[in-house]
């Protein structure tokens, strides 16, 4: 009797440790599939190369009958008209690059730069009533403008997923840009009868702050598309522009 009672609860308690074993090889098997792949890394170097196309936020519609340009300056109010001062014309296009370091998943600093093929419209005024001569054409010229920034990044990787949508803002400076245009007159308030010159002013550097947000896709853990818009607002008047960028990011 004591020899069967034995045997029984020697069996069940080995039915038990194996029933044991086998939930926690069961569990740990569920934990393990239901793991997913990280795209996105603590203390990661990002750099990335980018497209850019750039239009102005102030709207494109300058004078141009320069006849009336030298009437008005003449009468002291020159009427140009509305246009952006230091890009230029409405858009340009062009492209950059940048270096980030991410010391932790979600928060980034870094240093950018780029380079926009730009164009800026203009005048050309020659006036001597004593000869008599009247010269007036428009000007384009076709100039590169380009900036340095650094840069703070927040991201925010949706986990499970290739997507991090992220937020980015810098300060920095732009040059190569800012031309200008000025006309002289003197005589009587009448455009064929004053003597006239334009004054041609070059380009200045200007102080930069930019802004913007967006979404990357990793395609693999070290290689990433990015998509992204922004906002760059130039120290002065009627300079500021918007931006929309879409580049390659490279992960180590």
């Amino acid at each position: 009797m004591k020899r069967s009672l034995i045997c029984t609860l020697s069996i069940l308690s080995l039915s038990i440790l194996s029933g044991a074993f086998a939930g926690e090889s069961f569990s740990k098997q569920v934990t393990q599939s239901t793991g997913c792949d990280e795209f996105y890394r603590d203390n990661e170097f990002n750099v990335s190369i980018w497209g850019t196309y750039v239009f102005t936020n102030t709207e494109y519609d300058p004078n141009l009958w320069l006849v009336d340009i030298t009437q008005s300056t003449s009468e002291g109010g020159p009427v140009l008209g509305t246009f952006d001062k230091y890009i230029g014309n409405d858009h340009a296009w062009g492209g950059g690059g940048d270096f980030k370091y991410f010391f932790m998943r979600y928060f980034g600093v870094g240093v950018e730069g780029f380079v926009l093929e730009a164009q800026k419209g203009g005048f050309d005024i020659f006036e001597d009533p004593t000869v008599p001569v009247f010269l007036r054409h428009r000007t384009l010229h076709e100039r590169t403008i380009g900036s340095v920034l650094g840069t703070f990044t927040v991201r925010y990787p949706i986990r499970c997923t290739r997507f991090a949508p992220y937020a980015w803002a810098g300060v920095g400076g732009i040059f190569g840009g800012g031309e200008s245009d000025q006309l002289v007159t003197h005589g009587p308030p009448d455009a064929f009868a004053v003597s006239a010159h334009t004054r041609h002013f070059g380009s200045d550097s200007k102080l930069l702050g930019q802004f913007g947000f967006g979404l990357e896709f990793r395609i693999t853990p070290h290689i990433g598309w990015t998509n992204d818009l922004s906002w760059g607002v130039i120290d002065g008047p009627k300079n500021n522009f918007t931006a929309i960028r879409s580049g390659i990011n490279f992960a180590f």
